[in-house]
């Protein structure tokens, strides 16, 4: 019975400390498709084709231009956008390089496929976490 009220608190105090630094924004799908069980391995590369605003901190602005390697893909539910999962590469913006978030898949043309996003995975929490 301890071990269950340690676990629980250290969870809580987890949370709290996730909480305290950021928020956990709404789901924007249940799924994703990945490469891989952690969706570390890139599934593609590609330019963006429009500007895109970030309209929260899940997301990431994308400049016409831009190359944005491609991590994850969420699975399209009825009536919503499809949204990809990334981060731009870019010398004009080095200091979000790594910064990984969300944006419309419709502004991106894919220019190669390094691995098929096969792997369904169930979207949690944390991949809607804003620092």
């Amino acid at each position: 019975m301890a071990q269950i009220v340690c676990v629980v608190i250290f969870i809580y105090l987890g949370f709290m400390y996730y909480e305290a630094n950021g928020i956990f924004m709404p789901k924007l799908a249940k799924k994703k498709l990945c490469a891989d069980d952690e969706c570390v391995y890139a599934v593609s590369l590609g330019k963006a084709e429009y500007d895109y605003i970030a309209p929260d901190c899940r997301f990431i602005n994308i400049k016409k231009g831009e190359l944005i390697y491609v991590y994850s893909k969420l699975v399209k539910e009825k009536g919503d956008g499809e949204f990809w999962a990334g981060n731009v590469y870019s010398d004009q913006y080095r200091d979000q390089m790594g910064v990984l978030g969300y944006f419309p898949s419709n502004l991106v043309t894919e220019l190669h496929v390094y691995e098929e996003a096969t792997k369904e995975l169930p979207t949690t929490a944390i991949d809607f976490y804003c620092e």
